[in-house]
């Protein structure tokens, strides 16, 4: 059984691009409230144009799309078309 307190600080990296997309610390979850299982994984994007004044851009990466938890990563695999901004 793993908690939500040992993935804090593993890295996030997308094994078809071979890029690290974050930290799961720095992520946020999206929680359905009927089932309470993990849907997303919202990660803050790097790509911000402009100073967004508080408002955070995130990517939304499917639970699903995790292949491996690791003792140092989470891999996911996951390609352009099922990344959600």
């Amino acid at each position: 059984m793993m908690r939500l307190g040992d993935l804090n600080g593993k890295d996030i990296i997308n094994l078809s691009k071979g890029v690290k997309l974050g930290i799961v610390g720095n992520c946020d979850l999206l929680i359905d409230e009927n089932s309470g299982k993990i849907e997303y994984l919202l990660i803050p994007s790097k790509r911000s144009r402009f100073f967004s004044l508080g408002e955070k851009n995130y990517m939304r990466i499917s639970w699903n799309s995790i292949r491996k938890i690791g003792p140092d990563a989470v891999i996911l695999d996951v390609d352009d078309f099922n990344l959600e901004r």
